[in-house]
């Protein structure tokens, strides 16, 4: 069998949960992970690349010099229908990480669909007009939805009759190795402590007005932000010498970053855009050992602050008091007990698993159906 998951985000981009999903499923599928249409001077098409995770990714494009007389629906999925042929994807199973792909995939015949709603994407900036409408089509279509944290399983679960929340989760082994790195990184190694740091992307989401207050207070803190900067202007973000912006990272760098901080950060706006997130970075920070320090994300608050293993604050001055407090702790074993006890029980491995598990349920009927189909003209 196939799994197509059609994805907003490049697989190239900030590794996250769409990689860490899509790609344990190469252990039970041919993967097919497709990525938004790109216009080229190419003739439509797509190129196709395998990661090493033996992920197929695929990147389709539209011919720009072909003028709009021609439907690009319909040229999305011809392209889709070929690639199809070309790889004799026919026992399939569609996953959506956008509804978007819903325009050029509905003449499609799945074997089941599945919905992986990771954020609430119409409240992000630039969302297209049309994504609600999709989105309510995708609800109707999908056979199954999950959710990427609890606070949207809420907003969503009177949408669909079988959704289940699965929150952000983990890989231990790979963020917990922070603890134990003691070579600085080379861009890093001459930033002074204390450093207070940030990975992820920076974009409408990320206070630039909480970090430019903190670090104004604390002219002999450092703040150590690592990741692109998108939909944003760069001019925009606060220049101060004790802001550092160290640009994207692999996912392999990660843990040499933070083992490299005093305090990790979570510093998100509050607004429509961070109403529904799941921050992955929450448990990887815990793994790494590093106190959290975040703005008042509800899916931080539940579990992670509710447990004390996260602290919240409102506004800078609370940040700048609540750091003093923390960098002034010099034994934190009883912390990060409490922290391996939380995390023993998420993981990635675990998550899959039981994703997996649900999808079968409705994917065995459909499969059955299928084998009588074709039995019929055996």
């Amino acid at each position: 069998m196939q799994l197509v998951c059609f994805s907003h985000l490049p697989w190239k981009f900030v590794y996250q949960r769409p990689q860490h999903l899509i790609s344990r499923f190469t252990k039970e599928y041919t993967v097919y992970y497709i990525e938004e249409f790109v216009h080229s001077t190419e003739e439509d098409g797509y190129s196709i690349n395998a990661t090493n995770e033996n992920v197929k990714v695929i990147v389709p494009h539209l011919c720009n010099r072909v003028n709009g007389v021609q439907n690009e629906t319909k040229r999305k999925e011809l392209i889709l229908k070929n690639l199809f042929k070309e790889h004799s994807i026919q026992s399939y199973i569609f996953w959506y990480y956008t509804p978007m792909a819903l325009a050029y995939t509905a003449h499609f015949n799945p074997l089941a669909t599945v919905y992986d709603c990771m954020d609430e994407l119409s409240a992000f900036k630039f969302a297209p007009p049309e994504l609600k409408l999709l989105e309510q089509l995708l609800f109707k279509k999908a056979n199954i939805v999950f959710t990427g944290g609890n606070n949207l399983y809420k907003a969503k679960k009177s949408q669909h009759h079988n959704i289940h929340s699965f929150p952000s989760s983990i890989d231990k082994a790979h963020f917990k190795a922070a603890r134990d790195i003691n070579e600085e990184v080379a861009d890093q190694s001459a930033i002074p402590h204390p450093r207070l740091g940030f990975y992820g992307v920076i974009d409408e989401r990320f206070d630039i007005e909480l970090i430019k207050q903190a670090a104004d207070a604390k002219p002999d803190w450092h703040f150590v932000m690592v990741g692109p900067v998108i939909k944003i202007d760069v001019a925009t973000l606060p220049q101060n010498k004790n802001i550092h912006y160290l640009g994207p990272k692999t996912y392999e760098e990660l843990p040499s970053y933070l083992s490299g901080w005093d305090i990790a950060l979570i510093p998100f706006a509050i607004n429509e855009s961070t109403r529904y997130i799941s921050p992955t970075k929450t448990p990887e920070y815990l793994a790494g050992g590093k106190p959290v320090i975040s703005t008042a994300i509800t899916d931080v608050i539940h579990p992670y602050h509710e447990l004390g293993l996260v602290h919240i604050v409102q506004n800078a001055e609370d940040l700048v008091q609540m750091a003093t407090s923390e960098l002034s702790i010099s034994d934190k074993m009883e912390w990060l007990g409490k922290v391996d006890e939380y995390l023993s029980t998420i993981s990635w491995d675990a998550t899959w698993e039981r994703m997996h598990e649900l999808m079968q349920n409705e994917i065995e009927p459909n499969q059955n159906l299928l084998t009588d189909k074709i039995n019929q003209y055996v």
